[in-house]
């Protein structure tokens, strides 16, 4: 089916669903690069136009994916919720983002809706919607989790702590921790990117990781970001493994250049229920998206890197995770060429991906060579935490010393809790009062200067 519009007696003529959702996409390099982007701005707005002009239930029946070669789309198709959908499925896309900004659009009604969205419908309005759009609408979504803790409730903000070595020196590791620690960070996740990825050193850093967590009393969880299969054969040794770690992507072929398939993410998923070390709550996967990485391994189908990664949502969503986080500016300026792209892709995946009913993140994040800096991050930081993101990225000096990358440091996650008054955890806040390292007077929150001394312990062991 032809979709078109007019603009000043131009005819504008989009042949089919996937390029007019390529070229109704904001500017970013990744779509130039693919050569699917819009020619110029007023060839874009024409697409924005002609795409508010179609109906939602046209994403049921024109895939952008073929459904018999790829698997993810069969899960977006065999498992759509027709009954969530039908309070919407009148809607045009327009309509969609007229409900969404509408008081009508409540977190209740969201949090209903979600099964019945599927990830080409969200990333369609999202093409429609400016900054303080997402930033709205996602900040009316509250998506919670549960393993040691609880995650995502309003007015909180969590953080992933990551100690990453060079060398995976675990005294290295530990001061990491403790410098985290001491700013209140970790209530999402310890989480360490491993440098060596044999499962003798995998195994030794969950036992640390473990360690601390249990002689501390620390309610959070740790998580080691290996493949999913070490993951599987660590939890079949009893091996420590609180959450199921994997990269996914939003087609089959660029699933299987992770080394990974459904079966494959069901297998991880049973493995860590199957451990039952969850306190309060079983969310145990942990996934890391972003955009660009289907193009990045030739394996997005002409399909724009937005919308490829929404529908990395929909692999997420199967298996009820924990956390997801887009790790946004990670892969870099070839796919998110400045700040502005990077600002820009960091607003629609945190607010695609909370629509969907998912516990959303984000690494804040640039590489060296991308046309960004730290005032950037500074920008989506704030941005990130008005929209209620569910939890962002702790690393010392924001400069991660084994992937290379600029991130957000522990005191930047301080800021955003200060300025907008919002708390970690509510169980982790308050073992941070009884360490000595939070206090909350008059609902102000403060942090103690000084090391409690239990956990000089930390380090001398």
């Amino acid at each position: 089916m032809r979709y078109q519009t007019t603009i000043a007696q131009q005819n504008y003529i989009f042949p089919d669903l996937k390029t007019l959702m390529a070229k109704a996409s904001p500017l970013r390099s990744g779509d130039e690069l693919a050569g699917i982007a819009a020619q110029n701005a007023t060839e874009r707005v024409a697409a924005q136009m002609a795409l508010a002009e179609v109906p939602l239930k046209k994403f049921l029946n024109e895939v952008l994916v073929d459904y018999e070669t790829d698997e993810v789309t069969r899960l977006i198709i065999d498992e759509h919720d027709a009954q969530s959908f039908y309070p919407i499925a009148h809607f045009t896309v327009g309509d969609f983002r007229n409900w969404l900004l509408s008081a009508e659009a409540t977190t209740e009604k969201l949090q209903a809706l979600s099964p019945g969205l599927i990830p080409e419908m969200v990333a369609a309005v999202s093409k429609i919607m400016r900054n303080q759009d997402l930033i709205l609408v996602a900040s009316k979504c509250e998506i919670i989790t549960r393993f040691r803790n609880t995650v995502g409730l309003k007015g909180r903000l969590s953080t992933r702590l990551q100690p990453n070595h060079p060398t995976d020196d675990l005294l290295g590791i530990s001061a990491s921790i403790l410098d985290g620690l001491m700013y209140g960070n970790g209530d999402a996740v310890i989480g360490i990117n491993p440098a060596t990825d044999n499962l003798q050193n995998l195994s030794e850093l969950l036992k640390l990781l473990d360690h601390i967590i249990q002689d501390y009393q620390i309610p959070t969880q740790s998580c080691i970001l290996t493949h999913v299969s070490s993951g599987i054969h660590l939890a079949n040794q009893n091996v420590p493994v609180d959450l199921m770690f994997q990269s996914i992507a939003g087609t089959e072929l660029a699933n299987r250049g992770f080394g990974i398939s459904l079966a494959m993410l069901q297998e991880g998923y049973e493995a860590a229920l199957s451990l039952k070390r969850g306190t309060i709550g079983q969310n145990v996967m942990y996934f890391e998206t972003g955009q660009g990485s289907a193009l990045s391994s030739n394996a997005h189908h002409g399909v724009d890197q937005q919308t490829i990664e929404t529908r990395a949502y929909a692999v997420a969503r199967k298996f009820n995770p924990f956390l997801v986080n887009t790790v946004v500016g990670f892969i870099g300026p070839e796919y998110l060429y400045n700040g502005k792209q990077i600002i820009r892709a960091g607003l629609e995946d945190h607010f695609c991906g909370k629509l969907m009913g998912l516990p959303m993140g984000c690494d804040i994040c640039y590489t060296n060579h991308a046309d960004a800096d730290q005032d950037d991050m500074d920008t989506l930081l704030t941005l990130l935490a008005t929209a209620g993101i569910n939890f962002i990225m702790g690393i010392p000096g924001s400069d991660d010393v084994m992937l290379n990358y600029q991130t957000t440091s522990f005191h930047d996650a301080l800021y955003a809790r200060q300025l907008l008054g919002l708390q970690p955890a509510p169980e982790f806040a308050h073992w941070l009062e009884q360490q000595g390292i939070l206090r909350q007077q008059h609902q102000q929150i403060e942090w103690a200067k000084q090391m409690p001394e239990q956990f000089s312990r930390l380090l001398q062991s």
